[in-house]
């Protein structure tokens, strides 16, 4: 009995943690091309943190805007949720991926967000992680530590593409210009972003997204947003710490019993099946459309998937804003006057 309850609770989950992620999205969208990221990102924040409120678990942030000192919502250690369920739940957030991306009306951003059960979501410090990412087909033939042409080759091999054929995705950074020489050397097709590096991995798991591979060091929370969703699509994902000095050497250490550098499987990252994620568009980009505003409604674009079943959905939604809560109205009304 206990086992059906929570059951129903989880499938209820799924579409209450999408009105989380959507909210935010509106919330932030209003701040698109404006200049202003803090703004954007604040948007986010106060809105997902609003909905939350009326979400039935006992939930806590384990990855979100930061310490308690440095975030005043949506703090690491923050319980959010009703309080009121026996569900109790780790949670990972990043309220506006992209706030660049926002600030100057680029593609590619989106509110994110991940549930599983207490203890099973990795606690990842704020600093950065060499990651590495790709669909179900190509589960088990890729490894972080293999030269980056091997793994695209390994990647054409599971998908049934030439090389010149397998499209990776990696953060435009001087400190992959060694990866992108060896992919352009290797005849691999490279998309370049500016900024966020969940979305695409989370594309590399879905069939017709463009994207067949993910590398590079990106962002250490954002990795678990990452490998939540690719443990929920049956893809994979490896990742190890990268400290930038001592400080975050023993941190890492200290999180990792002793072994900074040891390698972070799917399983380290996530360690449930048992895993919810939910990301809504911002802006358009290759797996979800942006939110698009006419007025008294909007509309905007959700993937939601639960690893239990490998269930995902593709959620298509119009909001009316006056309808909204009023809570909700007046982080979204400031720039509708």
């Amino acid at each position: 009995m206990v086992a059906q309850r929570q059951e129903i609770m989880a499938r209820e989950l799924s579409l209450e943690i999408a009105r989380v992620t959507e909210v935010a999205a509106l919330a932030s969208a209003r701040w698109w091309g404006k200049g202003d990221k803090n703004a954007a990102d604040g948007a986010a924040v106060a809105a997902m943190r609003a909905m939350f409120d009326s979400v039935n678990v006992t939930g806590t942030v384990v990855i979100g805007e930061g310490e308690m000192d440095e975030a005043p919502m949506l703090y690491i250690g923050e319980k959010v949720g009703k309080g009121t369920s026996e569900f109790e739940v780790d949670i990972a957030v990043d309220p506006l991926e992209g706030t660049n991306l926002v600030a100057k009306g680029m593609t590619g951003a989106i509110t994110t967000l991940a549930i599983a059960p207490k203890g099973c979501l990795l606690h990842a410090p704020d600093m950065y992680m060499d990651k590495i990412a790709a669909g179900p087909k190509c589960r088990g033939k890729i490894h972080l530590d293999r030269p980056v042409m091997e793994n695209v080759r390994a990647v054409g091999r599971a998908l049934g593409k030439d090389v010149w054929d397998v499209t990776v995705v990696v953060l435009d950074r001087p400190r992959h210009q060694k990866i992108i020489d060896a992919l352009r050397q290797g005849g691999a097709r490279i998309k370049l972003i500016t900024d966020g590096d969940v979305s695409p991995a989370v594309a590399t798991g879905i069939d017709g997204s463009g994207i067949d591979m993910m590398i590079g060091v990106g962002g250490a929370p954002e990795g678990v947003l990452a490998a939540a969703a690719l443990r929920s699509l049956g893809g994979e994902f490896m990742g190890r710490l990268w400290p930038e000095n001592e400080e975050e050497r023993d941190r890492a250490s200290q999180m990792l019993g002793g072994d900074p550098e040891r390698l972070l499987t799917l399983e380290d990252l996530v360690r449930t099946e048992d895993v919810i994620f939910s990301a809504s568009g911002v802006t358009d980009g290759e797996l979800l459309k942006g939110v698009r505003f006419y007025g008294d409604f909007a509309t905007t674009h959700t993937i939601v998937m639960r690893g239990e079943t490998g269930t995902v959905r593709f959620v298509e939604t119009r909001h009316r804003l006056d309808r909204k809560p009023e809570q909700i109205r007046q982080i979204l009304e400031p720039l509708s006057r």
